[in-house]
């Protein structure tokens, strides 16, 4: 005798692991209209970093393989093809030179004071100060949302030797005060001074977030087992801020490497090139005597040394934090 077995109904597609009916996926005619939109959206964006961002970064890079200069400006296809001429020139460059070391002692010095000074501002302002806390908050923070071109203009007046109001203290104990903007070895500390008191907010504002993002359990924790102050910030809130510290560190270094504005409106430079910076001798290269060219390989000989500097530090500091 014979035995039929009949088959189970087949399940809908939905019972089954991939999608069913029920739960279809969006149509491409559907897709289609939302990638419509999203291109026609930023289409304005697009537009304007191809002309403002894209074009010149391509031209820039392709005049630094030229002679451009004045001459070229009206007529840019007579430009002159030499190569990597430039570069060579630059490393023989010693005004190049000097003002690579005057930008790499602005970083050295500098980003280690604004980190240091920020991240003691924001552990005050976030646990030592209950009253006012807002007030100071918002004063260390205003030098960063003031023209820099207006801050570097009252440091020049604060600091002249004859009328400064530096010079006013220092007559008032019978001393007279040096030329700070005109010393080979005090100018480019004060700028390093007045580079710091205004971006030290920015850092506070910085860690204060990422202060206020620590779990407090880890740190109760940490004092039910005896841990002292010192202890806690270093064993406890240290770590836990690298993330942050690893952000304010790169930007910083990255701001610092294009200090322009400070000594062209504290100093020119001078004296003696002390202040000389990249981007500095850059714009005077470019656009006071017209090598385009020789200017365009100096920007980018910054580029990649911004570079460079920025992928070491992700690298060391993201080590850290695994």
């Amino acid at each position: 005798m014979s035995t039929t077995t009949s088959r189970p109904p087949a399940r809908p597609d939905s019972t089954r692991g991939g999608p069913g009916p029920s739960l279809s996926r969006p149509r491409r005619g559907k897709l289609g209209v939302q990638n419509a939109a999203g291109w026609l959206f930023s289409t304005p964006f697009l537009v304007l970093f191809t002309v403002f961002m894209a074009f010149p970064i391509l031209a820039t890079l392709l005049m630094s393989f030229t002679d451009f200069g004045l001459r070229n400006v009206t007529r840019p296809w007579e430009a002159r093809f030499i190569g990597f001429d430039n570069y060579v020139q630059l490393f023989g460059d010693e005004k190049f030179l000097k003002s690579l070391f005057n930008t790499a002692y602005f970083v050295v010095v500098g980003v280690p004071l604004t980190i240091a000074l920020g991240l003691v501002v924001a552990v005050l302002l976030n646990n030592g100060i209950d009253r006012a806390r807002t007030f100071f908050r918002v004063g260390f923070y205003a030098p960063v949302v003031t023209t820099i071109v207006a801050v570097a203009v009252v440091w020049r007046f604060v600091l002249d030797p004859s009328d400064g109001l530096v010079a006013g203290l220092f007559s008032e104990v019978g001393l007279t005060a040096p030329d700070f903007l005109g010393s080979e070895a005090l100018a480019m500390p004060s700028m390093i001074a007045m580079a710091v008191w205004r971006n030290v907010g920015t850092v506070m504002v910085l860690f204060i977030a990422g202060l206020q993002a620590v779990p407090t359990e880890v740190r109760e924790a940490a004092r039910l087992d005896g841990a002292g102050m010192w202890q806690e910030f270093r064993g406890i809130t240290v770590p836990l801020l690298r993330p942050t510290l690893l952000y304010a560190t790169v930007i910083t270094t990255i701001g610092y490497l294009n200090v322009f504005e400070e000594p062209f409106v504290m100093t020119q430079g001078g004296p003696s090139d002390s202040t000389l910076t990249v981007s500095l001798n850059m714009y005077r290269e470019g656009f006071n005597f017209f090598h385009m060219g020789y200017a365009s390989a100096m920007a980018y000989v910054l580029f990649v040394v911004i570079m460079g500097i920025t992928v070491l530090q992700l690298r060391l500091l993201k080590d850290n934090t695994k």
